[in-house]
């Protein structure tokens, strides 16, 4: 019995997605050497902590938490396992030009921001990650603007 051409052609895509959704180690992808000695050039603003913070509540905390903790929603639907970057170990020995990168290209099944979002705003994100294992509110650049005023 033949199989119309129109079955193969409707289920294809599908397979390919599977495919692609596929859970692949956490190292799967390595940022290239260079990344490490990226540095970032940003000073954080609360304006731009504000604005990076936005970007992640688009797009990484549906996996990665609204705090970082890596227990967002999709995480179980998609059967992952996360770093907690409220863990201060979890980002330790990774340099801000590693996570710089991973960001802005992605890294297994996650996809990059490259594209979506200015290196200025990923750069602020990387800052935000920091934070997130510093559990304050909002990064430390932010603190100095609610310090105990005369």
């Amino acid at each position: 019995m033949r199989t119309p051409m129109w079955v193969v052609l409707a289920v294809l895509p599908w397979g390919m997605m599977a495919g692609a959704m596929a859970q692949q180690p956490e190292g799967a992808a390595t940022p290239p050497a260079n990344a490490t000695s990226l540095v970032n050039p940003v000073k954080p603003t609360p304006e731009s902590q504000a604005r990076a913070k936005k970007i992640y509540g688009y797009d990484c905390a549906m996996c990665h938490g609204e705090n970082g903790n890596g227990k967002g929603d999709l995480v179980k639907d998609m059967k992952l396992t996360l770093k907690d970057y409220t863990n201060p170990a979890s980002l330790k020995s990774m340099s801000d030009g590693e996570l710089f990168t991973i960001i802005k290209d992605g890294k297994g099944t996650m996809p990059g921001e490259a594209g979506r979002a200015k290196d200025e705003d990923l750069w602020n994100m990387v800052i935000l990650m920091r934070s997130f294992s510093k559990g304050a509110a909002e990064p430390a650049a932010t603190a100095a603007n609610s310090a105990v005023r005369p």
